[in-house]
């Protein structure tokens, strides 16, 4: 950190609190915030649809495991929960929080202070475990698809988890280079993988159409099995859960509307064109492969072991295309299954940076691009060795994750659109989110492994976030000091030192005054003419880490008082004598008496409530904030 004179202009607060991370950004390159270059509404699509499309890879062969022959019924209904659940749910998330925030800007504001900060945290882990498994599920799905093609070399089997680690490594080493190439190749890798799956899955059916007797032995199976269709419909219903990794694209997709072009309107209207051109893509393409695979394959297939696990549509295309298009099919699954977690990364970067930082519970360098992907790479890193790269192990977490948030972007929906007056349509949301909440709450039964991995996420993110915050708490933390009209006034027309009381502000009669004045001047040796002007801070929202600080002037009682409100006051009061020292070239001074109490006990309250036992604190932040010690502001105790 540098001195006032090396800064650009004098007062800059904000410049100075931001010194070490420009510096970051400066050694790094270019590209640690998100550029300013924004893309087209269809080119962001590719990027979240490379993790939603890709779940082509894997859904059908997970269907046809967990409903059998009622697959097709079970997809209508995953699909049907989509467009009329999923999606109109984010189109309304868009619409309120166009800054790619998502349902968490919405719910941060439900409950005040410290409980709204700490549902933060919590929403955050569940994010943290949707978005980090996207990394990790999809590249070890890309993993056994590349083990699993009939010209790859044998000597690869067994090393699961080498490969996926490369790809993880592959996919960070691009987002390290720019966010603009990850854009690029997003749009080819979907381009490619659904004009592939057009030619696969359309075969597939032409293949069924002419065989009438495919459509009569899945009519029979289903009757023999079932009653009625209601028995078949409930069933489904049972096995819904099981079917939610299609929902995973909707999460991803909001989060990335900060890259769509456009002012705020056009960003909004893009991310709604985005969602459900995605929806009805997708929508198609999951009852059609329902349908082929269901038909096509033999159930032994699907087995763990047999040809069609976890790569049903890769079987229908070297069965009915041959081995060569179905080598081709299988690289561009790979492919786009690697670059899948591009999608949930790019959501990472967008919200992390924005919550965070801001709340000073991570480091300020968290803010910068380029540091968090080594650091979710690395995380990526550790789950991958963990899991063994193993795909259905991973799939709990998943989809507890994304479920979760789903059901929080539903329920601040519901609760937005009620507080608007709109009941009708609020209770539509509501039951939205009734269905939602069914569905993950079955899947965290089937799979509680799930909710267990999830909440390792959150503690670990709700344990490092309160350290981190508290490493931090001596810090500035003042983006801007600006000075009224009277406040100027009081300033300039102080002849000599500025001499300051800091007072809690109490009664604030001219009792109050008087013996305050009196007390410092006897105590501190200060003549009675030497002029002395009170600084007065009351606590605002202690949970906020960072303020811009507006101090107020006025004259009470024949004394000069500043004013202002903020999060903490020690650092509040260090933050206006930098600046009084800025704006006058002179050192001020302030003048305090000790706190009784006991001094851990204040340590506390100041962590948590921003109050505590201010002189030292106030001291220990101009002593960090400023190297120089002839530059520091003086701190007088008594």
């Amino acid at each position: 950190m540098t001195t006032s004179a090396q800064r650009e202009s004098p007062g800059t607060v904000r410049a100075w609190l931001l010194e070490g991370l420009q510096r970051e950004r400066r050694a790094t390159g270019p590209h640690e915030e998100h550029p300013e270059k924004r893309h087209t509404w269809w080119q962001v699509m590719c990027l979240t649809g490379v993790d939603y499309f890709s779940t082509l890879g894997y859904q059908p062969g997970i269907a046809a495991v967990a409903a059998g022959a009622l697959s097709p019924i079970a997809t209508l209904l995953l699909v049907l929960l989509t467009l009329f659940g999923a999606l109109p749910t984010y189109r309304a998330v868009a619409q309120h929080s166009p800054n790619g925030m998502g349902s968490i800007a919405m719910l941060e504001g439900l409950l005040p202070r410290w409980w709204g900060k700490l549902f933060v945290l919590v929403l955050l882990g569940f994010v943290a475990t949707a978005f980090i498994f996207t990394i990790t599920l999809s590249a070890s799905d890309a993993t056994a698809h590349i083990l699993q093609n009939p010209f790859v070399p044998g000597f690869l089997s067994g090393h699961e988890v080498g490969i996926t680690l490369l790809l993880i490594a592959l996919l960070g080493g691009i987002f390290l280079r720019g966010f603009s190439e990850a854009i690029g190749l997003a749009v080819v890798l979907v381009v490619v993988y659904l004009a592939l799956n057009v030619v696969v899955v359309g075969v597939a059916l032409a293949k069924v159409v002419s065989h009438p007797e495919l459509l009569d032995g899945w009519q029979h199976s289903l009757t023999a099995d079932h009653s009625s269709p209601v028995a078949m419909i409930a069933m489904s219903l049972l096995v819904l859960p099981k079917l939610a990794l299609g929902l995973s694209g909707f999460e991803t997709g909001v989060a990335v509307m900060p890259q769509i072009e456009g002012d705020l309107r056009a960003r909004i209207a893009g991310a709604r064109r985005l969602l459900t051109t995605a929806a009805l893509i997708m929508s198609v393409f999951l009852l059609a492969s329902s349908v082929a695979t269901t038909m096509l394959i033999p159930a032994g297939e699907f087995a763990e072991g047999g040809k069609a696990s976890g790569r049903a549509l890769a079987y229908l295309a070297h069965e009915n295309l041959g081995d060569a298009f179905g080598t081709v099919y299988d690289v561009s699954t790979i492919a786009i299954l690697w670059f899948a977690g591009a999608s949930a990364l790019t959501g990472l970067l967008n919200i992390v940076p924005r919550y965070l930082p801001r709340y000073g519970m991570a480091p300020d360098w968290a803010r910068a691009v380029r540091p968090l992907v080594l650091v979710f790479t690395a995380i990526a890193f550790g789950i991958t060795i963990l899991f063994g790269a193993q795909v259905e192990p991973q799939g709990g977490a998943y989809a507890t994750g994304v479920l979760v948030l789903i059901l929080s972007a539903a329920i601040a929906v519901t609760l937005t659109v009620f507080r608007a007056g709109r009941t009708v349509a609020g209770a539509g949301f509501g039951l939205i989110s009734l269905v939602i909440a069914y569905t993950a709450v079955e899947n965290i039964r089937e799979r509680p492994d799930g909710l267990s991995i999830a909440i390792g996420f959150v503690v670990a993110i709700v344990v490092s976030s309160l350290v981190s915050r508290a490493t931090r708490s001596t810090e500035l933390r003042v983006t801007e000091v600006r000075l009224d009209e009277t406040a100027r006034r009081i300033v300039a027309e102080a002849p000599g030192q500025l001499r300051l009381i800091a007072n809690e502000p109490d009664a604030r009669d001219t009792a109050e005054y008087a013996e305050k004045d009196r007390e410092t001047r006897e105590y501190h040796h200060l003549p009675e003419d030497e002029p002395m002007i009170f600084l007065e801070v009351t606590l605002g929202d202690a949970s906020e880490f960072e303020a811009d600080l507006l101090v107020k002037g006025e004259t009470r009682h024949g004394y000069q008082v500043l004013t202002v409100q903020s999060p903490a006051v020690a650092n509040t009061i260090a933050a206006i004598l930098f600046h009084l020292r800025d704006v006058t070239g002179n050192r001020p001074h302030v003048y305090f008496h000790w706190a009784e109490g006991n001094p851990v006990g204040a340590l506390l309250r100041y962590l948590v409530f921003g109050g505590g036992d201010v002189p030292p604190l106030t001291r220990e932040v101009i002593r960090k904030a400023e190297p120089d010690i002839g530059r520091r502001p003086q701190v007088h105790v008594s």
